[in-house]
């Protein structure tokens, strides 16, 4: 199904308003501003927000962060139409995730439009970050499959995550995963370690091409060092984005 036919299917406000942006702006693809400087990740955004449908942050990664870097994101978020997903990959007991998504010096449920949990802790996690963030509108993605070689997000674990996700649609929009793992198009699918011509990094990081995963069922292309190293950031960004768009409407045909 066309993103724009995917609206509504969901009752959650963060979904509805991706898929809005992912047909307005024709584009799947999110940078992964995987950026300790403050400044240079405040130039990336600048330089690519005009591609983009969604920016990935790791806002803990940042050298001298203040409240200050936020109030620019959102700005720069209201000005080339895109969402921000922080990317925090919470993994703790339900109570705690509630304090570390509200409160602590990043608020990160006052301005992330979606964030992401491993399933390992159980429902409760999912529980625990609905209770501050459904109200607010917001969206949660599972960690259901990751990239790298030897990750153990597969099988079972990949299994029950969907199944907790059906259970709590309402908040869950969806997954990280290498591609389509429901048959339920209310369900996002954004696949990380993507890069013009695959490969793989030093680190056991294993890269898709942007057209086998949007044709493996993604809905979305994270791209990280393939633009934000690139010596022409916003060129790199719309290659990034032509290819992620076209794979799109060759899988739509």
């Amino acid at each position: 199904m066309r993103y724009e036919d995917r609206i509504e299917l969901t009752d959650n406000l963060s979904a509805k308003r991706l898929f809005e942006l992912m047909a307005e702006k024709e584009s799947n693809l999110s940078v992964a501003a995987d950026l300790s400087d403050p400044n240079e990740l405040v130039k990336l955004v600048e330089n690519v927000g005009d591609e983009i449908c969604l920016l990935k942050t790791h806002i803990d990664i940042v050298t001298d962060f203040t409240p200050e870097l936020i109030d620019t994101l959102v700005d720069l978020k209201e000005k080339h139409k895109f969402m921000i997903f922080e990317d925090r990959k919470f993994a703790d007991i339900g109570n705690t995730v509630k304090l570390q998504y509200s409160q602590g010096i990043y608020k990160i449920v006052d301005w992330a439009d979606i964030t992401n949990a491993h399933s390992v802790p159980g429902p409760g996690i999912i529980e625990g970050l609905r209770e501050v963030g459904l109200d607010k509108g917001r969206g949660l993605l599972l960690l259901a499959e990751m990239s790298p070689e030897g990750n153990l997000a597969k099988g079972e674990y990949t299994k029950t995550s969907v199944q907790w996700a059906e259970e709590y649609d309402d908040f869950v929009i969806g997954f990280i995963g290498m591609k389509r793992l429901s048959d339920d198009p209310k369900f996002i699918t954004m696949t990380p370690g993507v890069k013009l011509g695959g490969g793989g990094d030093g680190l056991r990081q294993q890269y898709n091409t942007p057209e086998k995963a949007i044709m493996d069922g993604s809905d979305v292309i994270i791209v990280g060092r393939g633009i934000y190293q690139a010596d022409n950031q916003k060129q790199a960004a719309k290659d990034y984005r032509t290819a992620g768009w076209n794979a799109y409407l060759q899988r739509e045909q």
